[in-house]
């Protein structure tokens, strides 16, 4: 039977980025002993999120940035009418909460798309920890840079005439993320509704359905569900192009 100070010491490795399976995605390489010891302090413990829940909303004040450890969510603004945005989805090893940076206010809301759960970084500690630590101050640096690069494709995307190359280029995008975690990239669980992807794109649901039913058809995808197996990566990169072939109409 385990002693209360071994289940202790099992409880603190679960929480140490150290023995994070997202260790090589939160951290730049090389960052160890005293350092990493650092970190963990400023590292709250995780959070879970039930589907729906949110993270934060808009004019919540902001106190910290958040890695997504398991599950996945969406960031997305809203007008006074109530229709919202979706701005990004969110993956584990991710990263969400700058939108604050500026005005020290969140002016975007983040909501779990599934049974979620978070690593909370409070910004004063981490801003602490990372003056100290150069490495570290880099790679939240490039993890920023890595955000603007994603909102700029997300631009790129909606403002596309082909529907078909913008959903070709969301999962193929989809799938690179799976490959930078870790995952098959060709065997992909969307945590997100096809209505969720329809307004990210800026497309209507109904044009979702259809252009998935085609790439079945085309020999490109098999879809069940929430499930998509990507059959053909070759052909899916060539869908992702302007000159693929793609019919106007199909434009939501």
């Amino acid at each position: 039977m385990e002693t209360p100070a071994t289940v202790f010491d099992l409880n603190q490795l679960r929480r140490s980025c150290s023995s994070c399976a997202l260790y090589e995605l939160c951290l730049p390489a090389g960052i160890a002993g005293d350092d990493l010891d650092r970190l963990d302090a400023t590292v709250k413990d995780k959070r879970a999120l039930d589907r729906g829940a949110m993270l934060y909303r808009e004019g919540d004040p902001f106190e910290a940035l958040y890695v997504v450890r398991s599950g996945a969510l969406k960031t997305f603004v809203q007008n006074e009418a109530g229709d919202a945005q979706i701005l990004a989805f969110h993956l584990p090893g991710e990263i969400l909460g700058f939108d604050a940076l500026a005005s020290n206010l969140h002016v975007s809301q983040a909501e779990a798309l599934e049974r979620s759960s978070i690593c909370e970084l409070p910004y004063a500690k981490l801003q602490q920890v990372t003056s100290d630590v150069p490495a570290l101050h880099r790679q939240l640096m490039r993890v920023i840079s890595r955000e603007v690069v994603e909102e700029h494709r997300h631009l790129v995307m909606m403002g596309r005439q082909q529907a078909q190359e913008q959903l070709a280029t969301f999962l193929k995008n989809l799938a690179d993320r799976y490959e930078r975690l870790h995952r098959d990239g060709t065997s992909l669980n969307l945590p997100m509704s096809r209505y969720d992807i329809a307004n990210y794109l800026g497309l209507v649901v109904e044009t979702i359905s259809r252009l998935f039913s085609r790439m079945e058809e085309m020999g490109v995808l098999e879809v069940n569900r929430k499930s998509v197996r990507i059959l053909r990566p070759d052909l899916l990169a060539t869908l992702c192009r302007t000159d693929a072939p793609s019919r106007r109409n199909d434009v939501g």
